[in-house]
């Protein structure tokens, strides 16, 4: 919206600075932050009053103390789709298809994770898996139609972009295109919904993959960037910077009450929200499986349940009783086991547990993020 000021620059020449995307995406970060900061504090409150937080303790970490979380608001996705999707509509372009595809998916997945969060509360079970999908899959159809409604899109959505070749190596037709785009868009959102599970761990790690999108996303809507750095150049993609900047803004917003020990959880509202939006992103551009690079924490946190929840089911079917490779899934629950043990053997207490295991996995987050935009050379 601020965008438009720049039409008055021939009047008053500092406007002309509301025509950058760079000036436009640090206002982005920085008034999603603020308005983090400033809603964080009433929402955790309301959410007391009402109680609407954790109810019990997760079954699949019995082994572990966590009644010091149970009463703890939850929701707190609503905190980060204000922040960020408010911010986006201030000072991006609110008209740009590309954006409202990106808004659209942020709000709607947040939708179908609030529906679940209010439903554990309320009913102590949430939507059921194949309500989440086929809802994130109805979605998913819509991005689809419309993408193949738009002549320019048409012929990307057909495309299948591979890291480090800078043509496509296949075209994956109407039914192909479709299928990746819903694998892409319903794995992401569930890959962040099971890294959400200690303070700080999921937003922590998607500040480090929307500042990854945030390059990303600036070189695809650059003609020149994208020429030399021989990716795909996306008219119009440009304006997703300005997404990404206040996602990050809205996310260190969040982090701010959510380290540990966390005043608020992100809840399926923000993990599902958040992990669309990234799916949106990489979409959009042509970046999907470099995503799988950017976003290396949460495919390898999906990982471990596939494999957990795979090997259990193949060692009770064959030898009648079900085995496993981790001591709890997703990873990071096993590495809290792992440190329990080790404290119970040295006879100390565990320190710092759930600080150290965020820690390592926000370096680990940071590293595959800097690793997917390397790539951008490598052509």
């Amino acid at each position: 919206m601020l965008y438009y000021l720049s039409l008055l620059e021939s009047h008053i020449s500092e406007l002309r600075l509301f025509k950058y995307i760079s000036f436009r995406t640090l206002g982005a970060a920085a008034t999603a932050f603020i308005i983090s900061l400033v809603l964080a504090p009433g929402l955790i409150r309301r959410l007391r009053i009402i109680n609407f937080g954790e109810q019990k303790e997760d079954a699949r970490v019995a082994g572990l103390d966590r009644r010091q979380k149970i009463g703890t608001p939850t929701m707190g996705g609503l905190l980060i789709i204000l922040s960020a999707a408010g911010s986006t509509l201030l000072w991006a372009i609110p008209t740009n298809m590309y954006v409202l595809l990106t808004l659209g998916t942020f709000c709607l997945m947040g939708l179908i994770g609030f529906a679940d969060d209010y439903l554990k509360i309320k009913r102590r079970n949430g939507l059921s898996v194949k309500m989440k999908f086929t809802a994130q899959f109805a979605w998913a159809a819509v991005v689809f139609a419309v993408l193949w409604s738009i002549p320019d899109m048409q012929a990307r959505a057909r495309d299948l972009m591979v890291p480090f070749f800078k043509n496509p190596i296949l075209d994956m037709g109407l039914i192909g295109g479709f299928i990746f785009l819903v694998v892409v868009l319903v794995g992401a959102s569930n890959a962040v919904n099971l890294t959400d599970g200690l303070d700080g761990l999921a937003i922590g790690c998607s500040n480090s993959v929307a500042v990854a999108y945030l390059f990303l996303t600036y070189v695809a809507g650059h003609y020149n960037f994208a020429e030399y750095l021989q990716v795909p150049f996306v008219r119009g993609s440009g304006e997703l910077t300005v997404f990404c900047g206040a996602l990050l803004g809205a996310g260190l917003g969040f982090l701010w009450y959510n380290c540990h020990p966390a005043k608020i959880f992100m809840g399926d509202t923000g993990s599902l929200a958040i992990g669309g939006a990234i799916a949106m992103l990489a979409i959009l551009i042509k970046q999907e499986l470099l995503l799988i690079i950017v976003g290396g924490v949460f495919v390898i946190e999906a990982a471990s349940v596939v494999i957990q929840s795979g090997y259990f089911k193949y060692t009770k079917k064959r030898y009648g009783k079900g085995r496993r490779v981790f001591k709890c899934a997703p990873l990071h629950h096993h590495f809290e086991f792992v440190e329990k043990e080790r404290a119970m053997d040295e006879n100390r207490e565990p320190e710092l547990v759930e600080t150290v295991i965020v820690t390592r996995f926000w370096i680990l987050a940071i590293i595959f993020a800097l690793i997917g935009v390397a790539t951008l050379k490598i052509r």
